[in-house]
């Protein structure tokens, strides 16, 4: 159980008062490894009359394509038993838009701003990373490697580790930046994690939403405008839990976990799984201040244990 976790220091390392909830990710120190999910925070702005940004690790925000995207047709959601299944189409502004209008309000907080990038093909990925290479403002960048690639025949960068090293091989010549791999959860997560970390990943994001879908049995219709969508959600908590650990396993750059966290102790379990950062998704739409309510959480929760430093956690399962 985690309440009964605890870690000894030195009497003189001991300071109630000051637990170090600090990670770094590569070359990215964050203040905390709270942070909030692509998807589920917008870009960041909206939230910022409601939560105060500056307390979060760091947000990632939608995912931005070369051109607009009107999205899927509605509905978008829908409640599942311990869950939510999505289909929202990826639906954003494009990435021109995001560093005209959304950017230059991002660069008054101190939080790290992920861009999360999405595209069809790899000239998509490389030309929406191209635009932000001249932004200011952004700290890094994680692909979302589960959409079709067109020029392949509708397979998955995800699913294919031939396919995921050729993506995250072209993000990586275009940019100096951290780049983040966020891996799809029906993949061979080991057999692609590697293939992620030898293309140039920084650190890998997992995992998305599970493949599912949710059926009207007075319409004989589904619940969702698609007939599939994303689950999400505390019912695929121990589902990705178990992929961190795997993933942790298998290869040395830092994992964020994603997957139905909505306490500390959901964020403890991540990083003694394996993970260095958690973050924070489908939450939000139950409460918007879920991720800064979790960093406060995960501080409280720290001093009643004794712990004094999140990192000595890290992969400490046993």
């Amino acid at each position: 159980m985690v309440d009964s976790f605890s870690v000894s220091l030195p009497a003189s390392a001991r300071r109630p008062t000051d637990v170090d909830l600090s990670v770094r990710i590569g070359s990215l120190l964050l203040s905390n490894p709270v942070i909030a999910a692509s998807g589920t925070f917008g870009y960041g702005v909206e939230f910022a009359h409601l939560v105060d940004l500056n307390s979060l690790g760091g947000i990632v925000v939608k995912g931005l394509s070369a051109q607009p995207l009107a999205g899927a047709p509605a509905p978008r959601l829908c409640e599942t038993a311990g869950g939510m299944l999505n289909a929202v189409g990826l639906q954003n502004i494009g990435v021109r838009a995001f560093v005209a209008e959304k950017l230059p309000e991002l660069r008054k907080y101190r939080t790290a701003i992920i861009a999360n990038v999405f595209g069809h093909t790899l000239a998509e990925y490389v030309e929406v990373i191209r635009v932000l290479e001249d932004a200011e403002g952004v700290a890094g960048y994680e692909l979302n490697i589960s959409c079709p690639n067109v020029d392949q025949g509708g397979a998955e960068f995800g699913l294919d580790p031939t396919l995921t090293t050729q993506v995250v091989n072209a993000a990586r010549k275009t940019t100096k930046r951290p780049l983040w791999v966020k891996l799809a959860p029906n993949a061979n997560v080991k057999v692609i994690a590697t293939a992620a970390a030898g293309a140039g990943a920084d650190a890998l994001t997992v995992a998305n939403t599970y493949p599912a879908m949710s059926i009207d049995p007075e319409t004989h219709k589904s619940r969702l405008g698609r007939l599939t969508g994303g689950l999400s959600g505390p019912a695929i908590k121990p589902l990705t839990l178990r992929l961190v650990y795997e993933v942790s396993q298998t290869v040395k750059i830092p994992i964020i976990g994603l997957g139905g966290i909505e306490t500390a102790g959901d964020s403890l379990e991540y990083i003694m799984a394996g993970a260095t950062a958690i973050q924070v998704g489908t939450a939000h739409f139950a409460d918007p201040r879920a991720s800064e309510s979790v960093v406060e959480d995960l501080r409280h929760h720290c001093r009643r244990l004794s712990i004094y430093t999140i990192n000595g956690l890290r992969g400490s399962v046993e």
